[in-house]
């Protein structure tokens, strides 16, 4: 009798340390990640200067926002259908690797069409648009392949490789550009977007000769996926449009190297959410399995989960609020606002973790209509809001904005999860 009292005492413990391992392995290979690329942030801002850094940025802003269209957010549905069901997995494969074709392309060709007259408008001199292409072809259609294949092996429950995904693609860029820029004194963006679509292609070839082996994609385009997955990309793409709003507002009202000098800081507080996004990229398959018969299911879950994210929430806040004194030091004496940016901007992280983990949940059960109606309604309306905000009073309203916009999602994000759990 003892025996078996000792044994139900000791059986929970066992996933809870993998659970804990396996978190500490994915915030681990975030926090790798994110170092490399802000260390590779540093390297470009110090070798470009701030007029072609602050250049850079706005490209990069612009097609942030085409990424999370190409594909059509085919990914969400890989992970989600496959993690249930991995007989399913080479058509999906299939199925991303075809809308991501169709969509890059569109995507470039439009970019085409557009970039180089805004660049014409904002900036002064001379730019290649063969370079331009180079940057559209790298920002959008490689980086969404390389992504892909960390959700691939998420999908298949295999965290190691998808952390060392992570870190390899972001070690990669970190180790050209600082042979670009340290070793063959690159100075323009221009020579930058050759460097940078070389690496992503060999990067790409490299990835994709491993992860054909958990099969061959069958293509095919999943018609009733495509909704789906419309409405998880459309998340991202308002998302990213309200995140990016306030760079390119900014390119407009001021200088190039004040643009550059806020991208850091933006940089730096978007990549300091990566512990809360760990957890919940190691959450979301258990949390769509356990919501595979009503989202209620996963409610007990949710609310560790809260907590869990609040806690590394503060943590990371207080920690870029006591070391923002030595940024200076990293990116170059010309930025000269990143130490008091850095420190008003990073408590947002509390307000990230009120929101992140509800909304995970609502994705994971295939929520996907309530999860759209808050991200987007959030997006667009708080997209035009930090416009205004930081049209009216730079940058100070855009500070102001980002704290009403995670509050106003954390609330209607905690009140769709608790009706649909009633309803369910």
């Amino acid at each position: 009798m003892g025996q078996n009292q000792s044994a139900k005492v000791k059986k929970p413990s066992r996933p809870l340390g993998q659970m804990l391992l396996s978190y500490a392995a994915s915030s681990g290979s975030l926090l790798a990640a994110n170092v490399a690329q802000l260390m590779t942030f540093a390297i470009l801002a110090r070798s470009l200067g701030s007029e072609h850094f602050g250049l850079l940025v706005t490209i990069l802003a612009i097609t942030a926002i085409a990424t999370h269209i190409c594909g059509l957010g085919s990914t969400e549905s890989l992970v989600r259908r496959v993690a249930q069901n991995k007989q399913v997995y080479t058509v999906l494969f299939g199925h991303c690797l075809s809308l991501i074709a169709l969509t890059g392309a569109a995507l470039v060709l439009l970019g085409m069409s557009v970039l180089p007259l805004w660049i014409e408008l904002t900036t002064q001199g001379n730019f290649s648009e063969f370079s331009i292409l180079l940057l559209l072809i790298t920002n959008i259609v490689l980086v969404r392949l390389i992504l892909l294949v960390e959700q691939i092996y998420i999908a298949h429950g295999q965290y190691q490789s998808a952390n060392l995904s992570v870190v390899g693609f972001a070690f990669a860029r970190m180790f050209t550009a600082a042979v670009a820029c340290l070793v063959f004194t690159t100075e323009d963006i221009f020579t930058w977007a050759v460097w940078q679509f070389a690496c992503h292609v060999i990067v790409m070839v490299f990835y994709y000769r491993y992860i054909w082996r958990l099969g061959k994609p069958v293509y095919r385009i999943i018609r009733h996926e495509i909704r789906l997955g419309l409405l998880f990309a459309s998340q991202f793409v308002f998302k990213t449009a309200r995140q990016n709003v306030d760079l390119l507002m900014l390119s407009t009202l001021m200088p190039a190297g004040f643009v550059g000098s806020y991208a850091i800081v933006r940089r730096i507080i978007d990549s300091s959410t990566m512990g809360i996004e760990a957890m919940n990229r190691l959450a979301y398959p258990r949390l769509a399995v356990a919501s595979s018969k009503g989202i209620q299911n996963a409610y007990a879950m949710t609310k560790k989960l809260q907590l869990a994210a609040l806690g590394i929430g503060f943590f990371t806040s207080l920690s870029i609020f006591i070391f923002a004194p030595v940024l200076p030091y990293l990116f170059g004496s010309d930025y000269d606002t990143l130490v008091q940016y850095s420190r008003i901007l990073c408590w947002t992280n509390v307000f990230f973790a009120l929101w992140a983990v509800p909304i995970e949940t609502l994705g994971a059960a295939g929520k996907h209509g309530y999860r759209s109606a808050i991200l987007n309604g959030a997006n667009i309306f708080g997209g035009a809001l930090l416009a205004l905000a930081t049209w009216a009073y730079p940058p100070q309203g855009t500070f102001a904005a980002f704290y009403v916009i995670d509050l106003a999602l954390a609330i209607a994000s905690w009140i769709c999860l608790l009706k649909t759990v009633r309803q369910s």
